[in-house]
């Protein structure tokens, strides 16, 4: 799949909740756009030279839109959130290799999401239309449940809160032993801690479990070599046990990579 720099338009965008940000990009990379790829977003700041790497939230290949959810944590995201209607951006898309559809036919799935790993689980929700059945577990800080709403067009939705102020009060985990949610196959992305739990939860239960890793990256294409995970197989491009979560992943088979 081909990457390229566009420069795009903002479309809309408003504050979902504390800090989160819902952005609508007009641009032709929705075309080739998958649930789990990312894109990266340039600043206008001359002194930032690295975009930033955001998830993909939902595609519109009728109208070459794409959606992106993210959170302001520094200069270069609180840019992003000033961003009004008409704006002009330079994305480059689309990255990484997005969740495999196919694991999904035919069985009992569960998604799982947490904080900002969250929108990246409508895209795929939106995707898994030959799945038997979906249940999808987010998790929260507090009440303010963005995207809750519409991923409950496609799944059961059931809530965990940091401070119990709405669905089970702990972490995913607790919601879905709470609920007694089961399934044959789980997607996730969300905070390292999280995935870690997921991770553990999957090996318990016996079912493959394909996970999303967030991670802080520098050039966004294989080149730097600065987001790295371990993994069993040696990586054919640095010839160790790695690989380039920007290229390789960010979707891994959670029993092929060690995250503690």
């Amino acid at each position: 799949m081909e990457k390229k720099k566009e420069r795009a338009v903002v479309y809309k965008q408003q504050q979902i909740a504390a800090g989160i940000y819902d952005m609508w990009i007009q641009t032709s990379i929705a075309l080739q756009a998958k649930a789990g790829q990312f894109i990266s977003v340039y600043t206008q700041d001359s002194s930032a030279l690295l975009p930033r790497p955001i998830s993909i939230c939902e595609v519109d290949r009728e109208h070459e839109r794409l959606r992106i959810v993210y959170r302001v944590v520094g200069k270069g995201t609180a840019e992003f959130a000033s961003y009004e209607t008409g704006h002009c951006i330079d994305i480059l898309g689309t990255l990484g290799n997005g969740f495999p559809l196919e694991e999904a036919r035919g069985k009992q799935v569960i998604l799982i999401g947490g904080g900002i790993g969250i929108p990246p689980m409508l895209a795929l929700a939106k995707e898994l239309k030959d799945a038997t059945s979906v249940k999808i577990v987010v998790g929260y800080r507090n009440q303010e449940l963005f995207l809750a709403q519409e991923l409950s067009q496609y799944g059961e939705v059931y809530i965990a809160t940091e401070d119990g102020s709405a669905g089970t009060k702990g972490t995913v985990l607790d919601a879905i032993a709470s609920n007694g949610v089961s399934a044959q196959v789980l997607f996730a992305c969300g905070p390292l801690p999280m995935l870690r739990a997921v991770k553990g939860y999957a090996e318990q239960a016996k079912i493959p479990a394909y996970i999303s890793l967030e991670e802080r990256m520098a050039c966004g294409v294989g080149a730097c070599l600065g987001c790295v995970v371990k993994t069993r197989q040696k990586d054919s491009h640095s010839h160790v046990n790695n690989a380039r979560i920007c290229t390789d992943g960010p979707v891994y088979l959670a029993s092929e990579v060690e995250i503690g």
